[in-house]
């Protein structure tokens, strides 16, 4: 895929300063994000400001996080080429073209069709392989895969479900917010044998996570 030396510019910008510098070094998430062309997931209206330091808007009341918070959450994963990692939340594909190129088996489930449609059209444009998309409600995980060695969740949720943590695989992590549905709390659920182990990771603000196991509207509170 042919893009001009300035997109190119503009990525290596913001990994350099807002992500090195802010303290992420994984470099399977560095590459991975020197490599995804941003701007082919934002809205043709936006791709100008693709690359800049904030979450934008997709459509569908759902936006792209903001490049860091992409970093981080992928780096607190710790996968590696091979692993098999569900996603919770599609959005716009960009989260799972991340994991992909990093060599990860991705299964991406999104409620919303006209979203699945978006991030299909994205991965696509992109040239990413190795993203399966399920519709369907991610709050219940995907059992019939499961488990996995990694899982992602891009929405947030009222508590963490409880089917998603028995989806783990040994030594495997989740990562999601979790809160009310104004802030909530970046955590890390990590499975070691009979062990779960949560830490905390910062303040973060994502739309709510619908579903069994998460708010049941967008409108609950």
């Amino acid at each position: 895929m042919l893009e001009d030396v300035g997109t190119r510019e503009k990525r290596e910008q913001m990994v350099e300063y807002q992500i090195q510098e802010r303290g992420i070094c994984d470099p399977l998430v560095l590459s991975a994000m020197l490599t995804v062309p941003r701007h082919l997931f934002v809205p043709d209206t936006l791709i100008t400001h693709a690359y800049e330091d904030r979450p934008l808007p997709i459509g569908s009341g759902q936006t792209i996080s903001q490049p860091y918070i992409v970093a981080l959450m992928t780096a607190l994963l710790a996968v590696h080429p091979g692993d098999s990692v569900l996603e919770i939340g599609t959005g716009s594909g960009y989260q799972a073209a991340i994991l992909a190129t990093m060599g990860v088996t991705v299964i991406s489930i999104e409620r919303k069709e006209e979203v699945l449609q978006i991030a299909e059209r994205n991965l696509n444009r992109a040239g990413i392989r190795g993203v399966s998309l399920v519709r369907g409600d991610g709050t219940v995980g995907y059992p019939s895969h499961a488990p996995y060695k990694g899982i992602i969740v891009t929405a947030a949720a009222p508590k963490i479900p409880d089917s998603l943590v028995n989806q783990l695989d040994d030594g495997g992590r989740l990562v999601i917010p979790a809160g009310d549905r104004y802030i909530q709390e970046l955590i890390l659920v990590e499975r070691r044998g009979d062990r779960i182990i949560q830490t905390m990771h910062g303040a973060v603000r994502f739309v709510p996570l619908i579903g069994e196991e998460g708010y049941l509207e967008e409108y609950d509170l």
